[in-house]
């Protein structure tokens, strides 16, 4: 296989005579942002290119005279007759189109794009489009809206959590400006991190993961800040039921540098304060971010860009008269320092440094008592990523990356006035991440393209560090300490990645992927949603790297002249070393121990079909996706090593999504959902033996809850003015017929003792009913 890769490589790239090359940038005329991927096209030759996320471009052609065009929809075609005859550079500015609706800023992406690119399973989602869909209380959600996708599945009740082909939340790479994002969930989970104002592009991959990506088995979702507008300054912002934003852009230096900077605040805790109950005063929650981003353009050869995040919860209990307060604040930090650099009209750098943070707590205090327990992760990572265009039917991406680890899962404090009590000591894992990879995208004929990468990944986790060594009884009868930088344990592999397109007609195409990936660091979750106290752990001599191999293939046709599209896609994922607590384990058996001795490990695999049908243009649009798939698991110290359900499996998920422009003042959205209840475990027999209760469970996860479905409506008025100020009403409903969706299950005995008798009850726990909102939008 590697052989065959590394042929495929070394293919050569002069088929036809490259002469000269013509490159740029794409931008936005009134703005001055970059435009990723803008189509840029030679009418003579029907070749073309897109332009890479900083808006450049790269064509090596043939001496001769060519029609260059340039499109992006939204925007007027621009079209340029070149003598190419010597190397060009043609830095293009693209003009917003007169004609502008509401539903071609939607479909922001080449018409045909779906059947034309090598992508299986990935889907780019306009931010415009996430925003006209309707949200829980009027926040926009990222992560809400992907979960309508076929493939993403939502992991309970308004939860912002998602599992993707049958991998847990833990196997999705979330990255914001390439910094990883540990917990992108507010509220335990019920509104996600990112400001949809802040954000310029969003970018899932379930399958056929490209050689850049790495570290995650199931899925990448790729977020990108905004840049800023060079020109002029612009303030949008919004006042809604639990929160207000405010976004504030513009040139530092007209052409050259320019920032954003993105806010938002809930006030839960002020507009409930006058209705909280006298057994309930002193209870205060609120969440805030905070997104940044500057940027300077030297030249067209070097540019630098600076952003951050900035996120934290915080919920408190401050009890006066008893002298006791409780805080629990725990959020996410990241920092991005990236360097673009042009060789040569053929070869693009981009550099990065990050920085993520992520940090829980949980604080008490009573009058000179205080105790405090905590757990986080924090990265300082580097990168290059190399982009070599050789010719127009080449195009290849390499590069290298290194990430430092910290891990703390679990730590304690506590003293009382000036007297420390020993705790036990802090342990935290430390470890280092390096891979380098290469990948080739390459038009083998006028209708079949490969895509071939390679990855090779090493892991190795280091001191100082100390191992708590278990005897029989599960107690802790020794331990042995590492020093600073001596090895544990370590792990290198290579990961092969293969994509194919045949275009039938251009109407439609197939595509396959293969992919194999290791994954290094892991969560372990005793909840079925990702919450703030889920412990990050890095691979040791206990933890060896999860793996995967997917398959994926796909049929994409398109009716109507791209007016629908419409694909239907299989996959299968072999799953090895995934992880789970061992049965009967609380979160308080890591005190004072290593967590990976709690932990039991097995292999899972998972297939299924998505089908997807999107209406892109006129009136009316939205899309349709359904999946049917299985998920299975088995652990030999779980389920007695008996097979059984993930607790994310589900038979079938669908979801229906339209909007209709009725005209420039009024819009209206829908949403409707349907997916298979959860898979639980639940007693099956309650009895007394020698007057002790005794509790029978069912096997794993044999027990489905009721099936979940729920439609959300939304309607937004835009007053019609010439006004620089414009400003827009969004009405939604969530949960419109009101449908009482299991959130979790618990039982209600009646036990009388002087009888031996118990009567137990099952009870279901319902979260939201309907829920209206109202929001006010606005931007000058």
């Amino acid at each position: 296989m590697n052989r065959i890769l590394i042929f495929l490589f070394l293919i050569p790239t002069a088929l036809w005579g490259q002469k000269y090359t013509i490159s740029g940038y794409v931008r936005d005329k009134a703005s001055g942002e970059d435009m990723p991927v803008a189509n840029v096209y030679v009418k003579e030759l029907s070749k073309g290119t897109t332009t890479n996320n900083y808006g450049f471009f790269s064509l090596s052609l043939p001496k001769g005279e060519y029609n260059l065009a340039v499109s992006y929809l939204g925007y007027n075609d621009y079209t340029k007759k070149i003598n190419l005859d010597k190397d060009i550079k043609l830095n293009i500015y693209l003009e917003t189109s007169a004609i502008l609706t509401r539903e071609i800023v939607v479909t922001g992406e080449r018409q045909d794009k779906n059947i034309e690119s090598i992508e299986i399973s990935t889907v780019k989602m306009p931010v415009d489009q996430i925003k006209q869909l309707p949200a829980l209380l009027g926040e926009v959600d990222i992560l809400k809206a992907i979960q309508l996708l076929p493939g993403v599945q939502s992991s309970g009740e308004g939860n912002t959590g998602f599992y993707v082909r049958g991998g847990g939340p833990d196997q999705n790479l979330i990255i914001l400006d390439d910094a990883v994002v540990y917990n992108a969930g507010h509220l335990f989970g019920f509104f996600s991190v990112f400001n949809a104002d802040a954000v310029r592009d969003v970018n899932l991959i379930k399958g056929g993961m490209p050689a850049q990506y790495g570290g995650r088995l199931s899925s990448v979702l790729d977020i990108g800040m905004k840049e800023g507008n060079s020109r002029t300054y612009h303030y949008d912002g919004g006042v809604g039921v639990i929160s207000s934003r405010l976004t504030v852009q513009g040139p530092i230096k007209t052409d050259t540098s320019s920032f954003i900077v993105s806010g938002r605040r809930t006030y839960i805790d002020v507009l409930t304060k006058p209705f909280v109950k006298e057994n309930l005063k002193g209870t205060g929650y609120y969440f805030y971010d905070l997104n940044t981003k500057i940027n300077y353009r030297f030249s067209d050869k070097d540019r630098i860009f600076a952003s951050g995040y900035f996120g934290r919860d915080v919920f408190s209990y401050k009890n006066k008269g008893d002298g006791f307060m409780i805080r629990i604040p725990w959020g996410n930090a990241t920092g991005s320092l990236r360097w673009n650099h042009l060789f040569s009209n053929k070869l693009f750098l981009n550099t990065i440094a990050t920085v993520s943070n992520y940090k829980f707590s949980f604080e008490a205090e009573q009058q000179d008592f205080e105790f405090k327990m905590f757990s986080g992760v924090n990265d300082y990572s580097l990168k290059s990523d190399f982009n070599w265009i050789p010719g127009v039917l080449h195009n290849v991406k390499f590069g290298v990356n290194y990430t430092y680890h910290i891990f703390t899962p679990n730590g304690a404090t506590a003293r009382i006035g000036e007297t420390v009590f020993d705790t036990g000591e802090i342990i935290k894992y430390y470890s280092h991440d390096a891979a380098v990879y290469i990948n080739d995208e390459y038009d083998l004929t006028e209708n079949l393209k490969l895509n071939a990468g390679l990855r090779g990944t090493y892991f190795v986790h280091v001191g100082p560090f100390t191992r708590y060594i278990k005897g029989s009884q599960g107690l802790n009868i020794d331990t042995v300490s590492f020093a600073a930088g001596k090895s544990l344990a370590d792990y290198s592999h290579v990961e092969p990645r293969i994509s194919l397109r045949y275009i039938i007609d251009k109407q439609s195409s197939v595509k396959a992927a293969y992919t194999q990936n290791y994954q290094y660091i892991h969560m372990a979750s005793l909840s079925s949603s990702m919450l703030p106290t889920d412990v990050w752990m890095p691979c040791t001599d206990i933890i060896k790297p999860q793996f995967s191999t997917q398959y994926a293939a796909g049929y994409f046709r398109n009716f109507f002249d791209n007016t629908y599209e419409t694909s239907v896609e299989a996959y299968y994922k072999d799953m090895r070393n995934l992880i789970e607590y061992k049965e009967n384990t609380t979160s308080d058996d890591d005190m004072g121990d290593n967590p990976d001795n709690n932990f039991t490990f097995g292999n899972g695999y998972s297939y299924g079909v998505e089908l997807f049908l999107k209406k892109r243009t006129g009136k009316l649009t939205g899309w349709v996706g359904y999946t049917w798939s299985h998920t299975r698991r088995k652990f030999p110290e779980i389920n007695r090593g008996i097979e059984f359900p993930a607790k994310y499996d589900r038979r079938h998920d669908l979801s229906f999504i339209a909007t209709y422009e009725f005209n420039p003042q009024w819009q209206a959205s829908a949403v409707w959902v349907y997916a298979t209840g959860n898979a639980t475990t639940l007693p099956v027999a309650r009895y007394f033996i020698d007057g002790r209760l005794q509790i029978i469970y069912g096997e794993r996860n044999s027990y489905r809850m009721a099936p979940y479905h729920r439609a959300d409506i939304s309607v937004t008025y835009t007053p019609k003015t010439e006004k620089k100020w414009k400003s827009s009403w969004n009405f939604s409903v969530y949960n419109i017929y009101n449908r009482y969706n299991p959130y979790f299950i618990y039982f209600d005995s009646d036990i009388k003792l002087d009888q031996l008798s118990i009567v137990t009850k099952a009870k279901q726990v319902s979260l939201f009913s309907i829920l209206p909102s109202v929001t006010y939008n606005f931007n000058f």
